[in-house]
């Protein structure tokens, strides 16, 4: 089964917290309650993109609205598994019909076998696009922003984290882990 997704949210230029919906949720709330003005942005690490959610209600209404026990809808919940749509050409569903073990067995063998290629570079390099989404956020107008994407990208993190030096306290410590994370799966690869 996947392991829950993990968030980031900041306000300003301070970061809140990191973790599951069921770890930030509550302390998004409180912080809404104290200050609904307050500018809070929260990203989804895997993919960099920021979210929005629903504070209205008590948190566990919160909770169960955003981050359910259960996941809804077709597919196998207690396997994990959630049914989504593809696009394919007549030709790629012909070949995948004509598989002895079924569609979804074939594209889940598929997917799992390029997943083994590569995971550990794969791995690094979402993990620079993520960051790189969110820095564009917090950061894009940092100096050296264009320079520290450029050395991020070319798998220089010394670079980057020299070029970051002048950057806000928490945004900097939180990119120069996940640069340093990334550096480290390609490391060990």
């Amino acid at each position: 089964m996947k392991s829950p997704t993990t968030y980031v949210a900041f306000t300003g230029v301070c970061r809140l917290g990191t973790g599951t919906l069921r770890t930030l949720l509550p302390l998004l709330k409180q912080r809404f309650e104290a200050d609904p003005t307050d500018m809070v942005l929260v990203f989804n690490l895997e993919t960099g993109r920021q979210v929005d959610f629903d504070l209205r209600g008590s948190v566990a209404e919160i909770l169960e609205r955003e981050a359910p026990e259960q996941p809804r809808g077709p597919g196998r919940p207690r396997l994990g598994v959630t049914s989504k749509e593809i696009s394919l050409l007549p030709r790629h569903w012909d070949w995948l019909e004509a598989q002895p073990q079924g569609i979804s067995a074939t594209l889940r063998r598929l997917v799992e076998t390029a997943m083994k290629v590569s995971p550990k570079k794969e791995c690094a390099q979402r993990i620079r696009n993520a960051l790189s989404n969110i820095l564009f956020a917090m950061a894009g107008n940092s100096p050296n922003y264009e320079e520290a994407c450029r050395a991020l990208f070319a798998k220089d993190t010394a670079t980057f984290e020299e070029l970051i030096q002048p950057w806000p306290e928490d945004i900097r410590d939180f990119a120069q882990a996940q640069a340093r994370e990334a550096s480290q799966l390609e490391a060990n690869e």
